[in-house]
Protein backbone atom coordinates (compact mmCIF):
# COMPACT_ATOMS: atom_id res chain seq x y z
CA UNK A 1 0.00 0.00 0.00
CA UNK A 2 2.91 2.38 0.96
CA UNK A 3 4.61 1.63 -2.52
CA UNK A 4 0.77 2.61 -4.46
CA UNK A 5 0.47 5.49 -2.35
CA UNK A 6 4.15 6.82 -3.28
CA UNK A 7 3.84 6.19 -7.29
CA UNK A 8 -0.05 7.61 -7.14
CA UNK A 9 1.73 10.65 -5.01
CA UNK A 10 4.99 10.94 -7.68
CA UNK A 11 2.60 10.54 -10.76
CA UNK A 12 0.12 13.40 -9.59
CA UNK A 13 2.91 15.86 -9.04
CA UNK A 14 5.18 14.95 -12.15
CA UNK A 15 2.28 15.33 -14.64
CA UNK A 16 0.52 18.93 -12.95
CA UNK A 17 3.99 20.39 -13.05
CA UNK A 18 4.65 22.73 -15.93
CA UNK A 19 6.69 21.78 -19.09
CA UNK A 20 6.39 20.83 -22.59
CA UNK A 21 3.74 18.81 -22.80
CA UNK A 22 1.90 21.34 -20.57
CA UNK A 23 2.56 24.46 -23.33
CA UNK A 24 1.54 21.56 -26.30
CA UNK A 25 -1.77 20.81 -25.04
CA UNK A 26 -2.18 24.83 -24.32
CA UNK A 27 -0.94 25.47 -27.99
CA UNK A 28 -2.87 23.36 -29.55
CA UNK A 29 -6.25 23.76 -27.85
CA UNK A 30 -6.48 27.67 -27.95
CA UNK A 31 -5.12 27.94 -31.54
CA UNK A 32 -7.23 25.15 -32.90
CA UNK A 33 -9.79 23.79 -30.46
CA UNK A 34 -10.81 20.88 -28.15
CA UNK A 35 -10.55 18.00 -30.32
CA UNK A 36 -7.11 19.10 -31.40
CA UNK A 37 -6.29 19.43 -27.52
CA UNK A 38 -7.50 16.31 -26.79
CA UNK A 39 -5.83 14.68 -29.42
CA UNK A 40 -2.50 16.37 -28.36
CA UNK A 41 -3.64 14.87 -24.57
CA UNK A 42 -4.32 11.84 -25.98
CA UNK A 43 -0.67 11.13 -27.70
CA UNK A 44 0.91 12.63 -24.40
CA UNK A 45 -0.68 9.85 -22.90
CA UNK A 46 0.07 7.37 -25.82
CA UNK A 47 3.93 8.05 -25.48
CA UNK A 48 4.11 7.87 -21.61
CA UNK A 49 3.92 3.67 -22.39
CA UNK A 50 7.28 4.07 -24.33
CA UNK A 51 8.88 5.18 -21.20
CA UNK A 52 7.31 2.56 -19.02
CA UNK A 53 8.00 0.09 -21.61
CA UNK A 54 12.09 0.56 -21.97
CA UNK A 55 11.72 0.92 -18.23
CA UNK A 56 10.30 -2.83 -17.87
CA UNK A 57 12.08 -4.11 -20.64
CA UNK A 58 15.35 -3.42 -18.69
CA UNK A 59 16.49 -1.11 -22.05
CA UNK A 60 16.29 1.95 -18.93
CA UNK A 61 19.85 0.51 -17.87
CA UNK A 62 21.54 1.27 -21.13
CA UNK A 63 20.33 5.06 -20.51
CA UNK A 64 21.73 4.48 -16.94
CA UNK A 65 24.94 3.02 -18.08
CA UNK A 66 25.64 5.17 -21.06
CA UNK A 67 24.90 8.78 -20.13
CA UNK A 68 25.16 9.84 -23.54
CA UNK A 69 22.74 8.01 -24.84
CA UNK A 70 20.41 9.81 -22.56
CA UNK A 71 22.08 13.01 -23.55
CA UNK A 72 21.02 12.13 -27.36
CA UNK A 73 17.81 11.57 -26.50
CA UNK A 74 17.47 14.90 -24.07
CA UNK A 75 18.87 16.79 -27.37
CA UNK A 76 16.31 15.32 -29.67
CA UNK A 77 13.66 16.36 -27.49
CA UNK A 78 15.19 20.26 -26.96
CA UNK A 79 15.38 20.35 -30.72
CA UNK A 80 11.66 19.88 -31.57
CA UNK A 81 10.43 21.78 -28.96
CA UNK A 82 12.69 24.46 -30.05
CA UNK A 83 11.08 24.20 -33.73
CA UNK A 84 7.50 23.89 -32.79
CA UNK A 85 8.49 27.08 -30.33
CA UNK A 86 9.72 29.03 -33.28
CA UNK A 87 6.66 27.65 -35.36
CA UNK A 88 4.43 29.19 -32.30
CA UNK A 89 6.30 32.66 -31.93
CA UNK A 90 5.60 33.57 -35.96
CA UNK A 91 2.42 31.90 -35.97
CA UNK A 92 0.23 34.16 -38.58
CA UNK A 93 -3.12 34.85 -36.38
CA UNK A 94 -6.08 33.04 -37.73
CA UNK A 95 -9.69 33.68 -37.66
CA UNK A 96 -11.94 31.77 -35.89
CA UNK A 97 -15.97 31.55 -35.96
CA UNK A 98 -15.98 29.56 -32.57
CA UNK A 99 -19.86 28.92 -33.26
CA UNK A 100 -18.42 26.73 -36.81
CA UNK A 101 -16.88 23.57 -36.40
CA UNK A 102 -13.29 24.32 -38.57
CA UNK A 103 -9.98 22.06 -38.41
CA UNK A 104 -6.98 24.19 -38.79
CA UNK A 105 -4.80 20.83 -37.80
CA UNK A 106 -5.61 17.21 -38.66
CA UNK A 107 -6.71 14.58 -36.39
CA UNK A 108 -3.18 12.93 -36.76
CA UNK A 109 -0.63 16.39 -36.28
CA UNK A 110 -2.43 17.11 -33.10
CA UNK A 111 -2.08 13.44 -31.90
CA UNK A 112 1.77 13.34 -33.21
CA UNK A 113 2.14 16.87 -31.38
CA UNK A 114 1.27 15.62 -28.14
CA UNK A 115 3.36 11.85 -28.88
CA UNK A 116 6.72 13.45 -29.96
CA UNK A 117 6.69 15.71 -27.35
CA UNK A 118 5.83 13.57 -24.69
CA UNK A 119 8.06 10.56 -26.09
CA UNK A 120 11.20 12.77 -26.23
CA UNK A 121 10.64 14.66 -22.69
CA UNK A 122 13.44 14.02 -20.37
CA UNK A 123 10.90 14.70 -17.75
CA UNK A 124 9.27 11.84 -17.77
CA UNK A 125 12.28 9.60 -18.86
CA UNK A 126 13.55 10.94 -15.55
CA UNK A 127 10.42 10.69 -13.58
CA UNK A 128 9.71 7.09 -15.05
CA UNK A 129 12.92 5.48 -14.55
CA UNK A 130 13.42 7.45 -10.81
CA UNK A 131 9.65 6.06 -10.01
CA UNK A 132 10.24 1.72 -11.29
CA UNK A 133 14.22 2.36 -9.80
CA UNK A 134 13.58 3.91 -7.04
CA UNK A 135 10.33 3.40 -5.18
CA UNK A 136 9.30 0.19 -7.32
CA UNK A 137 10.59 -2.89 -5.16
CA UNK A 138 11.92 -5.31 -8.02
CA UNK A 139 9.89 -7.96 -6.29
CA UNK A 140 6.83 -6.04 -7.07
CA UNK A 141 4.60 -8.49 -9.13
CA UNK A 142 4.85 -7.32 -13.34
CA UNK A 143 1.22 -6.62 -13.18
CA UNK A 144 0.99 -4.62 -10.47
CA UNK A 145 4.10 -2.65 -12.11
CA UNK A 146 1.72 -2.60 -15.61
CA UNK A 147 -1.15 -1.31 -13.66
CA UNK A 148 1.53 1.67 -12.24
CA UNK A 149 1.91 2.27 -15.77
CA UNK A 150 -1.58 2.42 -16.77
CA UNK A 151 -2.05 4.47 -13.94
CA UNK A 152 0.35 7.11 -14.68
CA UNK A 153 -0.90 7.12 -18.78
CA UNK A 154 -4.69 7.47 -16.97
CA UNK A 155 -3.29 10.47 -15.10
CA UNK A 156 -1.17 12.50 -18.15
CA UNK A 157 -4.79 11.80 -20.07
CA UNK A 158 -7.25 13.11 -17.47
CA UNK A 159 -5.00 16.53 -16.62
CA UNK A 160 -4.13 17.73 -20.05
CA UNK A 161 -8.04 16.96 -21.36
CA UNK A 162 -8.93 19.15 -18.34
CA UNK A 163 -6.92 21.85 -19.76
CA UNK A 164 -7.87 21.07 -22.87
CA UNK A 165 -11.56 21.78 -22.18
CA UNK A 166 -10.61 24.68 -20.24
CA UNK A 167 -8.13 26.41 -22.79
CA UNK A 168 -10.79 25.40 -25.54
CA UNK A 169 -14.17 26.84 -23.87
CA UNK A 170 -16.13 29.52 -26.06
CA UNK A 171 -14.95 32.38 -22.78
CA UNK A 172 -11.36 31.26 -22.48
CA UNK A 173 -10.42 30.80 -25.69
CA UNK A 174 -12.06 33.74 -27.52
CA UNK A 175 -9.84 35.82 -25.09
CA UNK A 176 -6.68 34.12 -26.00
CA UNK A 177 -7.76 34.53 -30.19
CA UNK A 178 -8.21 38.39 -29.61
CA UNK A 179 -4.60 38.37 -27.99
CA UNK A 180 -3.34 35.66 -29.92
CA UNK A 181 0.02 37.37 -31.01
CA UNK A 182 0.81 37.75 -27.61
CA UNK A 183 0.06 34.83 -26.31
CA UNK A 184 1.93 32.90 -29.56
CA UNK A 185 5.21 34.67 -28.75
CA UNK A 186 4.53 33.64 -25.12
CA UNK A 187 3.76 29.99 -25.90
CA UNK A 188 6.63 29.70 -28.15
CA UNK A 189 9.37 31.99 -26.12
CA UNK A 190 8.33 29.38 -23.10
CA UNK A 191 8.77 26.12 -25.56
CA UNK A 192 12.09 27.44 -27.08
CA UNK A 193 13.11 28.24 -23.42
CA UNK A 194 12.77 25.47 -22.52
CA UNK A 195 14.62 23.73 -25.45
CA UNK A 196 17.36 25.61 -25.04
CA UNK A 197 17.69 24.88 -21.16
CA UNK A 198 17.68 21.55 -22.22
CA UNK A 199 20.74 21.99 -24.40
CA UNK A 200 22.26 24.02 -22.42
CA UNK A 201 22.08 20.98 -19.65
CA UNK A 202 23.34 18.38 -21.99
CA UNK A 203 26.75 20.53 -22.44
CA UNK A 204 29.42 18.99 -20.64
CA UNK A 205 31.71 21.54 -18.95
Amino acid sequence: MQELIAVALITILAVISPGGDFAMVTRNSYLHGRRAGVLTSLGIASAVWIHVGYTLLGVSILLLKFPTLFHFIKILGAIYLVYIGFKTFNHHSVTVDLNVSSKTLSDIEAFKNGFVTNALNPKTTLFVLSTFTQIVKPTTSIYIQLGYGAFMSIAHLIWFVFVAEVLSSPLIRNRLLKKQKYVNRFIGAILILLGGMLIFSSIPF
